[in-house]
């Protein structure tokens, strides 16, 4: 990561002016799903490009997370989300099912959890082909927006890879073939958001500053004009 802020400096000398950012993002987390449109319309705006990490949710990030935190957090949470989602029209709900199989009264995460780690490696395999954001954003809708039930089953996100401009058989087998690798760089992106200097999502990262959530946005595209951003035409 240290080479970043150099090679922006040298792209930009160089004509180059589409600058990258690294996004971490978890399927589980309601911010990142809301963070999703938001971005979308910032790459329709700006030359921005974002380098989509995909990170495991807290619940197995911090084992014991959701036993200690404080019993005011998971209401205040849905109550903010659900105002965000209002304030930008976004369409929301908590997905059925959620991503992360748990008893939420007792705060015990399942030991197996298939639905995240198969999206989220679907993720990692989208960004490898070059359509990381594209899955995501077409992933997450299909998750959070309230439009599909049972999200995980079907073709649903197939659907969402061929919405994203791949080939969901071709993603579907590099997952098949490439688990442990995918897996690995998962692990990678936590350890390296935690470098960047923070530990939730969403999360991005630009020449080794990052700025947590969605409403840091403004403060990211702030930042990347000092570095020479324009709008697009």
């Amino acid at each position: 990561m240290a080479a970043r802020p150099r090679l922006a400096r040298e792209a930009l000398l160089n004509g180059a002016m589409t600058l990258a950012f690294d996004f971490y993002f978890s399927f589980r987390s309601p911010y990142s799903y809301l963070a999703t449109p938001q971005v979308e319309q910032l790459i329709a705006r700006y030359d921005i490009a974002p380098r989509m990490r995909i990170v495991t949710p807290i619940a197995l990030r911090i084992p014991g997370f959701f036993k200690s935190v404080n019993p005011l957090w998971p209401p205040y949470l849905l109550r903010d989300t659900f105002r965000i989602a209002q304030m930008n029209d976004i369409p929301y709900r908590w997905p059925r099912p959620d991503p992360i199989v748990m008893d939420v009264a007792a705060g015990e995460v399942a030991a197996e959890q298939p639905y995240i780690w198969r999206v989220s490696r679907l993720g990692i395999a989208a960004a490898r082909a070059g359509r990381g954001f594209e899955f995501v954003r077409a992933a997450a809708h299909k998750i959070w927006s309230g439009e599909v039930d049972n999200w995980h089953e079907g073709e649903h996100l197939r659907d969402a890879l061929n919405a994203a401009g791949l080939n969901a058989d071709a993603v579907e087998a590099d997952v098949a073939a490439n688990t442990a690798e995918l897996d690995a760089e998962i692990a990678a992106s936590v350890t390296d958001q935690r470098n960047a200097g923070h530990w939730g999502v969403p999360l991005f990262v630009f020449n080794d500053e990052p700025f947590f959530g969605q409403d840091r946005l403004d403060h990211l595209i702030w930042r990347m004009k000092h570095a020479g951003l324009r709008e697009r035409g």
